[in-house]
């Protein structure tokens, strides 16, 4: 199989043949690229396997992963094509590297956020958990889309509270929703605009050597 994405992956410094490791595989924001997104998670390189994947769509410098008519409504033929895409891209990687499939995660900001979550929905148990930084899910995507259960997949949410681009209010909506849905679950707000701080980051990356059940870092 060629790929559809273009993505970079950062594989354990230290890891051991024949070992299957947990992996993030990270979403960019509309009009960002996949490099922007190893930032975020590099202090978490030794002990996961990292794949940036990169849009397909060029928007500007950067790139987008599907197309919208307007802020906050997706093109639907473009966005279903995304989430069929990624959903292969996942099977793709996890074949071809030594991934273990009982422990992949999702981590997007904003439209990558957006398909986190939308992801969980289509995949279900087939992913251990998701980060869903300042995104929200489709109306239709929940009233549309054949969902599977999340009840075993880890969710963790998170806001900015002076969002200028998705009100703190969707944050809100997204944290009721998914808590109806899993007992694995958490939902911060940071006092921060369309963006990641240093909190958050220090939380997300907390919360994601818990659940994959690996040792905290000791820096």
């Amino acid at each position: 199989m060629i790929p559809t994405y273009e993505y970079d992956i950062h594989l354990p410094a230290r890891r051991d043949p024949g070992k299957a490791y947990p992996t993030i595989f990270t979403l960019h924001g509309k009009g960002s690229n996949e490099r922007n997104m190893q930032g975020l998670v590099a202090p978490l390189s030794g002990e996961f396997i990292i794949v940036n994947i990169r849009g397909d769509l060029l928007l500007g410098t950067g790139y987008q992963y599907y197309e919208l008519r307007g802020l906050g409504n997706p093109i639907r033929e473009s966005f279903d094509r995304a989430v069929r895409q990624l959903e292969a891209f996942i099977q793709y990687a996890t074949e071809k590297y030594p991934i273990d499939a009982n422990k992949r995660y999702l981590l997007g900001f904003s439209q990558g956020a957006i398909l986190s979550m939308t992801l969980a929905l289509t995949m279900g148990e087939q992913l251990k958990g998701i980060v869903a930084l300042n995104g929200y899910v489709p109306d239709f995507v929940k009233a549309e889309y054949p969902l599977q259960s999340v009840d075993k997949v880890s969710v963790f949410i998170s806001h900015g509270e002076f969002d200028s681009v998705f009100p703190v209010q969707i944050g809100k909506d997204n944290a009721e929703y998914f808590n109806k849905l899993t007992p694995r679950f958490a939902f911060k707000i940071y006092p921060s605009d369309h963006g990641v701080t240093v909190d958050n980051q220090r939380d997300f990356i907390a919360w994601l050597l818990q659940d994959a059940q690996l040792p905290t870092n000791k820096e």
